[in-house]
C-alpha cells in the first residue's frame, strides 16, 4: 500500500543576530529610557547625570550649574535639533555671491594666504530650550563642530506665553512681553504677536525662534544688520531676558507663561 507523505512542518527560527540581541544584558546606567553607557563623563555634573541624581536639564538650569561637557546635553535632550546661520557669502560676479553657513576669511602672510573658517550654530528642542555658539578653525568641518559644542554649552530655558492684547488666548505660542537685545551696533526688539501671524522677522531670526519653540512674533531691528553674527547674538540676548524676569503667579497665569 502506498503511504501518504506529510509535508515537513516549518519551524520559525530566529536569526543569530536576533538571538544575540535578545540575550544581551541591558545597560546598568539606563535612566528613564536613556542609556549613558556611550558617554565618558569627566566632570562631577556628568557623573551625577550618569548615576541618576540629575535626570532633567531644567534642574541644571534652575540651579545655575555650569555645564562643561556637551555630552550632558546630548544625554538629557536626545531630540535636540541643530541648525546654522548664514553668516558667510560665496564668491560671485560683482560681489553678489550666494549666502552660506561658512564664513571664509584670508590673512596674507609673507609665505602664502592663510584661510580661516567660521560657523555659527543654533541648537534647540522647539520646546523652550535654545543655545547659540560660534566656532572658528582652519578647516570648515572643525569650525562647525566647535560651533555646535559652544551652542550646547550655552543652552538656556526661556519663557513663552501670549502677551499680545489682540489675542489673549492664554497659550504659549508667542512671548509674554516685549524684550530687546544688543550686540555691537545691532539692536533686536521682539514683540508678542497674536496667533496666526507667524514670524515677522529676518530669516536668521526665524531659525533661532523656531528652535526655541516660538511660533508668532513681531520684531524691529536696528543697526548694521548685514553683520549676521551680531544679529544672532542680539536675538539670543533678547531671549535671555525672557528667562531672567521674575513674575508673580497671577501674571504667569494671565499671560499663559510656561518655562
Amino acid at each position: 500500500m502506498e503511504t501518504e507523505q506529510k509535508a515537513p512542518e516549518t519551524v520559525e527560527t530566529k536569526s543569530a543576530a536576533e538571538e544575540i540581541a535578545a540575550e544581551a544584558p541591558k545597560s546598568s546606567a539606563e535612566i528613564t529610557g536613556k542609556k549613558f553607557s556611550n558617554y565618558n563623563f569627566k566632570s562631577d555634573l556628568g557623573r551625577q547625570v550618569a548615576s541618576g541624581e540629575i535626570k532633567d536639564i531644567d534642574e541644571i538650569i534652575s540651579k545655575n550649574l555650569k555645564v562643561l561637557e556637551p555630552q550632558i546635553i546630548d544625554a538629557l535632550l536626545p531630540n535636540l535639533q541643530i541648525d546654522f546661520l548664514f553668516i558667510g557669502q560665496s564668491k560671485g560676479k560683482l560681489g553678489g555671491g550666494k549666502r552660506r553657513i561658512i564664513r571664509n576669511t584670508q590673512k596674507v602672510t609673507a609665505k602664502a594666504k592663510r584661510q580661516h573658517f567660521s560657523a555659527m550654530a543654533v541648537v534647540g528642542d522647539c520646546d523652550g530650550h535654545i543655545g547659540i555658539g560660534k566656532g572658528s578653525a582652519l578647516e570648515s568641518v572643525t569650525a562647525k563642530e566647535k560651533a555646535v559644542k559652544k551652542a550646547k554649552l550655552s543652552l538656556i530655558k526661556i519663557k513663552r506665553g501670549c502677551g499680545s492684547w489682540e489675542c489673549a488666548c492664554g497659550a504659549h505660542h508667542s512671548i509674554p512681553f516685549k524684550v530687546n537685545g544688543k550686540s555691537g551696533s545691532v539692536i533686536v526688539t521682539l514683540m508678542p504677536a497674536p496667533k496666526g501671524i507667524g514670524f515677522c522677522v529676518a530669516d536668521d531670526i526665524k531659525t533661532i525662534l523656531r528652535l526655541a519653540g516660538i511660533k508668532d512674533v513681531w520684531s524691529r531691528v536696528e543697526g548694521q544688520t548685514s553683520t549676521r553674527i551680531n544679529l544672532g547674538y542680539a536675538t539670543f540676548e533678547a531671549l535671555k531676558k525672557l528667562a531672567s524676569y521674575r513674575l508673580l503667579s497671577s501674571e504667569r497665569k494671565s499671560l499663559g507663561i510656561v518655562g
